[in-house]
């Protein structure tokens, strides 16, 4: 299956809900800090690009990808927020631990989409090797955490 080379960063303005009114969460992993800053800082750019302020805005770091899922969950319990976007970098190693906290990573937050009311966006990168990751996170194919941001915005009205 080919591939398309696709910057993620992309999209239009003009298609997306005014975000001015919506609150969002973004728990961010420590874990591969150099990619999730740079998604961290792309979903932060598009959401105020989008209108939400800044204040409206929480930040929550948690150790690693793996512990996204009860971040996310204590945030949505805690605070009043529309969307969270779980930011993580998971890059393949020599052993199966990869495949494990991908897995679980993935399963707990698709859990916390049915049972919490708001949603929680994925944004975990599970890349081979840090120059993929460099590239989705501000490189060359743009960045997830932009992404993340536009279809938190798009989760968070949804039906509205």
């Amino acid at each position: 299956m080919a591939t398309e080379n696709k910057n993620l960063s992309v999209y239009n303005k003009n298609t997306i809900p005014n975000a001015k009114a919506l609150r969002f969460g973004i728990v961010v992993s420590e874990w591969n800090a150099e990619i999730t800053e740079g998604l961290f800082d792309g979903a932060k750019e598009a959401l105020i690009d989008c209108g939400a302020l800044e204040e409206n805005i929480t930040r929550w770091n948690v150790p690693g990808s793996f512990e996204l899922t009860f971040g996310s969950k204590k945030l949505a319990t805690t605070h009043n927020v529309d969307a969270i976007i779980a930011i993580g970098s998971v890059i393949q190693g020599e052993t199966k631990h990869f495949d494990f906290v991908c897995s679980a990573t993935a399963q707990g937050i698709k859990d916390l989409n049915v049972q919490l009311d708001i949603p929680v966006i994925f944004c975990v990168l599970t890349d081979n090797n840090m120059q993929q990751a460099r590239e989705r996170s501000g490189g060359k194919h743009g960045n997830k955490g932009t992404e993340a941001a536009i279809a938190a915005i798009k989760m968070a009205t949804l039906g509205a």
